[in-house]
C-alpha cells in the first residue's frame, strides 16, 4: 500500500494493521434540505477518494431526519451533482430506511434506564444545560421509571401529544465538561409530512442519535465528518457502546473547505434564492455544484482544487483567487481559442478590398491542436477599449497615427477617426501593411500591441455575461452575508462574436482572446457567452 498522504489514511492504515477492519466502507451523508455547494466537494473528495484508495465502497447516505426542510427535489439534485463530479456510490441509503430500527433502539435505551421522556420545553432544556464552566441541572423528569418512560414514548409515537410538549433524552451526565453529553435530546415530536414516509411518523430522531445507528446498520467502518462534529464524537461513541455495536464505526473529523467571497451556508443560499438575489440554485454566481456546472467550471478542476487544498485537521480558508487559478490552469490546457468583442467599435481598412481566410491557432498551448480558418475582410469590429484618442504613456493599443496587430492577421495604422456630435468615436479608419501578415511578416514594422477582432460581414450578435463575486471581499468577515452581498455582480454586454462560436456545441468552453474563459450556450435563439473565469490571475501575482 502507498504511503499515507494525510492523517485520515494514517488512522485507517493503523486500523488495518491492528486487524480492526479489513474491507473499508465510507459514506457521503448530505441532508436533502438544499443543493450541494463547493464545500461538499471536499467531503465528496474525502469520502469517495478514501474508499477508492483502499478498494472499498462508499455509500450515498441521505440524512432525512428533519422532514420540515427536506424535498425530493434536493435528493434528485444531489444525485446529479455527485455523478457530474465523477463519483458513483455503492448503495443509496436513507436514514428513513432505518426509522423502525432507530425507534426500537430507543426503546432499548429506555428499558435499560439510559433514556427518559422529558416534559421540559426546548427553552427550559437550554436554560438547564449549564455552561462551559458550570454544570447543568438535571430534569425533574429524569428519574421516571423505565416502565413509565416506555408508556409515554409509545404515546408520543401514537400522536397523543402536541409538538414540542415532550421529547426523549439520553440519560448521560449533566456535569460533563462536554455539553453534548448533558442528557441530549434524541427524539422530538414533529408533525411534518416526510418526503418518503409521508405521515407515518410524528416523532423523529435527532441527527446525533441517528447518525451512529445508521452508520452501523449500513456497515460503515469509518465515518468521515467535518470538524464541527468533533465535539459530538463522544455522543457518537456513547450511542455505539450503549447499544453494543460491534464493530463500532469510527468517526474521524477533518477541516471543511472554506473559500473567501463565497456563501458557504445552505440556509443563506436558500435565502438568496427565495428573495430573488440570484436566478436560482444553479445561478452561475452561486457556489453550488449546480451553479458551478452552469457556469462552466470543469469538475476535474474542482477535484484538483480539493486535492491541492489537502486534508487537514485544522480549519483554514482558501482564497477565491486560488480556486480561480486552478480553474484557469485546467481550461488553458483544453479550451479552444476564439474572438469576440464586448463593446464593438467599427474599424475600416481603407486600402483593403475583398476577403480572405487566415489561419487561427485553436490552442497555442497545445501545438497538436492545429489551426482553423477565420474570414478576414475590409470592415471589422474591435473592442472599444482597444482604441484611445488621448492615450496614456506606454499605451500599446490603437491610437491616432499608431499601429497595432490584429490577432493572427495584419498590422494596421490608424489614419482617421470619425466622431459623433457628442464626441464619442463612431469609426476608426486604418491602412494595413500587406506584407505584415502573421507568420509571413516582412514589413519590418514592430507592433507592440495585439488585439482581437471580428469580421463585420460574418460576425453575429452575442449576449456576453460577466460576473463579479457574489460577496464583497473578506474584509467584511464577521458581518451578516446580506451586508457583504454584491448587488452589482452580473454584467450583460451586447457584443459581436465570430460565427464559429454559434456553430460550437452547447456548453462548450472557450478562451475569448484577451477577455477570459466563457461557456457557449443558446437562449431563445440568441448566442450567449457566459464567463467562467477571467484571464486576470491575482493568485500567482
Amino acid at each position: 500500500m502507498a504511503e499515507a498522504e494525510n492523517f485520515i489514511q494514517q488512522i485507517i492504515d493503523q486500523d488495518i494493521a491492528e486487524g480492526k477492519v479489513t474491507a473499508i466502507r465510507t459514506r457521503f451523508p448530505p441532508e436533502p434540505n438544499g443543493y450541494l455547494h463547493i464545500g461538499h466537494a471536499k467531503s465528496l473528495f474525502v469520502n469517495f477518494g478514501t474508499a477508492l484508495r483502499y478498494g472499498g465502497k462508499c455509500n450515498l447516505f441521505f440524512d432525512d431526519t428533519n422532514p420540515s426542510k427536506e424535498k425530493t427535489e434536493y435528493v434528485d439534485a444531489i444525485r446529479e451533482d455527485i455523478r457530474w463530479m465523477g463519483y458513483e456510490w455503492d448503495r443509496e441509503v436513507y436514514a428513513s430506511d432505518f426509522f423502525d430500527q432507530i425507534y426500537e433502539y430507543a426503546e432499548r435505551l429506555i428499558a435499560e434506564g439510559k433514556a427518559f421522556v422529558c416534559d421540559l420545553s426546548a427553552e427550559e432544556i437550554r436554560c438547564t444545560r449549564g455552561t462551559l464552566t458550570e454544570p447543568g441541572t438535571e430534569s425533574p423528569y429524569r428519574n421516571r421509571s423505565p416502565q413509565e418512560n416506555l408508556k409515554l414514548f409509545r404515546e408520543m409515537k401514537a400522536g397523543a401529544y402536541e409538538d414540542g410538549s415532550r421529547c426523549l433524552r439520553a440519560k448521560i451526565d449533566m456535569t460533563s465538561p462536554n455539553l453534548n453529553l448533558r442528557d441530549p435530546v434524541i427524539y422530538r415530536i414533529l408533525r411534518a409530512t416526510h418526503h418518503r414516509t409521508g405521515d407515518r411518523w410524528c416523532i423523529y430522531p435527532m441527527y446525533d442519535y441517528a447518525h451512529p445507528i445508521c452508520d452501523f446498520l449500513q456497515g460503515v467502518t469509518h465515518s468521515l465528518c467535518t470538524l464541527e462534529f468533533e465535539d459530538h464524537r463522544p455522543l457518537y461513541d456513547w450511542v455505539g457502546y450503549s447499544l453494543g455495536f460491534s464493530p463500532k464505526p469510527r468517526q474521524i473529523e477533518f477541516a471543511r473547505l472554506n473559500v473567501t467571497n463565497l456563501v458557504m451556508s445552505k440556509r443563506y443560499l436558500k435565502k438568496l434564492v427565495e428573495d430573488g438575489s440570484v436566478h436560482g440554485w444553479d445561478d452561475p454566481r452561486m457556489p453550488t455544484l449546480a451553479g458551478l456546472r452552469n457556469r462552466g467550471i470543469p469538475p476535474e478542476a474542482i477535484r484538483d482544487f480539493c486535492a491541492r487544498a489537502g486534508v487537514a485537521k485544522a480549519n483554514s480558508e482558501c482564497e477565491i483567487c486560488y480556486f480561480e487559478a486552478v480553474v484557469r490552469e485546467d481550461l488553458n490546457a483544453r479550451a479552444p481559442r476564439a474572438m469576440a468583442v464586448l463593446d464593438p467599435l467599427k474599424l475600416t481598412i481603407v486600402n483593403y478590398e475583398g476577403e480572405e481566410e487566415i489561419d487561427f491557432e485553436i490552442n497555442q498551448t497545445a501545438p497538436d491542436a492545429g489551426t482553423r480558418k477565420v474570414r478576414f475582410g475590409k470592415t471589422l469590429y474591435i473592442e472599444r477599449g482597444d482604441f484611445s484618442l488621448d492615450p496614456p504613456p506606454k499605451y500599446y493599443r490603437l491610437k491616432p497615427g499608431g499601429v497595432v496587430r490584429l490577432k493572427n492577421a495584419y498590422i494596421v495604422r490608424c489614419e482617421e477617426v470619425v466622431q459623433r456630435e457628442d464626441g464619442t468615436v463612431e469609426e476608426v479608419r486604418c491602412s494595413y501593411l500587406p506584407d505584415s501578415r502573421s507568420g509571413a511578416d516582412t514589413s519590418g514594422v514592430k507592433a507592440k500591441g495585439v488585439i482581437q477582432w471580428v469580421n463585420a460581414k460574418t460576425c453575429i450578435d452575442a449576449e456576453i455575461v460577466q460576473y463579479d463575486h457574489l460577496l464583497r471581499d473578506a474584509d467584511y468577515a464577521g458581518q451578516d452575508f446580506s451586508e457583504r452581498l454584491n448587488s452589482d455582480s452580473e454584467h450583460i454586454f451586447r457584443g459581436k462574436a465570430e460565427p464559429y462560436l454559434a456553430e460550437a456545441n452547447e456548453n462548450e468552453a472557450f478562451q475569448l482572446m484577451r477577455t477570459g474563459y466563457y461557456k457557449k450556450c443558446t437562449r431563445e435563439g440568441v448566442l450567449v457567452l457566459s464567463e467562467i473565469v477571467s484571464l486576470k490571475d491575482n493568485f500567482n501575482k
